[in-house]
């Protein structure tokens, strides 16, 4: 009885399939366009779905992110400034390319597992691990040559002239060393973890500006210095 049961379920599958090959050589052009209307619904579908998830508003739908560094982000420029030009979390953190967006958000299931699984569902938690994030971050940024910033930041179209002076100078130095928007301006859109060494930074910076031959007034306003032609270190 039960190999009668398969014998009759494969032929009816035969059946259909022989069926359904008989109707799309029997009807070519609206077999064609049945498909073709099926991959355009499909592909909207995933486009669609795909856009979605790339909004602020996904974005701070878990209570982690709104609780956290979203509340640091409101209080920078990004967020809110003179002339209302937003950067927005896809802005920073999802690809623009295509290949690249879909690579991003095939990566960010791992964060979704987290998210279950309770890994930084508090304050105390996220901050515990909040240097490895960033860390990931800042790494994906450097590989990126901070393709993140510059969708926004031209820097070959920056008047250096214009800016503050350290920045100026600084951003000239940046190109010279081979360093990358986001080499200097971590925590630029949400707080530095705890644990983060900023001295090391700073005394990498100094060293650096000193083989420059960069003056210490520049950055310290109001400390003194040699008059021209001194020759005074």
């Amino acid at each position: 009885g039960l190999k009668l049961g398969i014998l009759q379920v494969a032929n009816g599958l035969s059946l259909r399939r022989s069926s359904l090959r008989k109707s799309i050589l029997a009807y070519p052009l609206v077999s064609v366009t049945a498909m073709f209307v099926c991959g355009v619904l499909f592909w909207g579908g995933f486009n669609w779905s795909l856009e979605l998830a790339n909004t602020e508003e996904f974005c701070i739908s878990c209570h982690v992110m709104r609780s956290n560094v979203f509340v640091e982000y409101k209080k920078t420029i990004h967020y809110s400034n003179r002339t209302g030009v937003r950067a927005t979390c896809p802005d920073c953190h999802v690809p623009k390319e295509w290949r690249h967006k879909v690579i991003r958000k095939i990566g960010a299931s791992n964060e979704l597992l987290h998210w279950f699984i309770g890994t930084i569902d508090t304050r105390e938690k996220f901050e515990a691990r909040r240097l490895k994030l960033a860390n990931y971050v800042w790494s994906a940024m450097k590989k990126t040559n901070s393709q993140e910033c510059r969708n926004c930041h031209g820097a070959a179209f920056m008047n250096l002239g214009a800016q503050k002076t350290q920045a100026g100078i600084f951003h000239k130095l940046g190109a010279k060393w081979g360093e990358t928007c986001i080499d200097c301006h971590k925590g630029i859109a949400h707080s530095l973890p705890n644990d983060y060494d900023t001295d090391a930074f700073i005394d990498t910076l100094h060293e650096r500006a000193e083989r420059e031959k960069v003056e210490c007034k520049t950055c310290h306003k109001g400390m003194a210095s040699a008059k021209d032609g001194d020759k005074w270190d």
